[in-house]
């Protein structure tokens, strides 16, 4: 017996454009970063991506709460969503501080943090007993 499969077409969900955004900015961040060391205009370039980086971790903690509110899933994206928000302010007062000791390993831990994040909401979903498990957890 043949049968036919077809592709599905998946669209993105605000939440999976809120961590992809988030995950540009911090590598744009850390690109600036890099231009601090090398150029005049690093420090201008930094600055700008530190606002667009701290506005989309805000977008993505709206987006967590707009996709928990109707479907009345789990919270957890929600305390995911928040603790970046949290990193991004500390990260935002290292950085006016100029203390980059810690400044610098936050932000590689917060870019490592946002991929896993952003590698988690697009990864296909499991089917049957290893998707329950997985759910329990998420």
């Amino acid at each position: 017996m043949a049968t036919t499969t077809t592709a599905q077409h998946r669209r993105l969900t605000f939440v999976q454009v809120a961590i992809a955004l988030q995950t540009l900015a911090l590598f744009f961040q850390a690109v600036t970063a890099g231009l601090l060391l090398s150029s005049s205009h690093g420090e201008v370039l930094h600055g700008v991506g530190a606002r667009v980086m701290y506005g989309a971790t805000m977008v993505y903690v709206l987006a967590a709460v707009l996709a928990w509110r109707p479907g009345g899933g789990s919270p957890r994206p929600i305390l995911y969503s928040s603790g970046f928000l949290v990193l991004a302010s500390v990260q935002v007062v290292l950085g006016i501080a100029h203390i980059p000791s810690l400044h610098v390993p936050l932000g590689v831990l917060m870019f490592g943090l946002s991929v896993l994040a952003l590698g988690r909401v697009l990864s296909p979903r499991r089917t049957g007993r290893s998707a329950a498990a997985y759910s329990s957890r998420a």
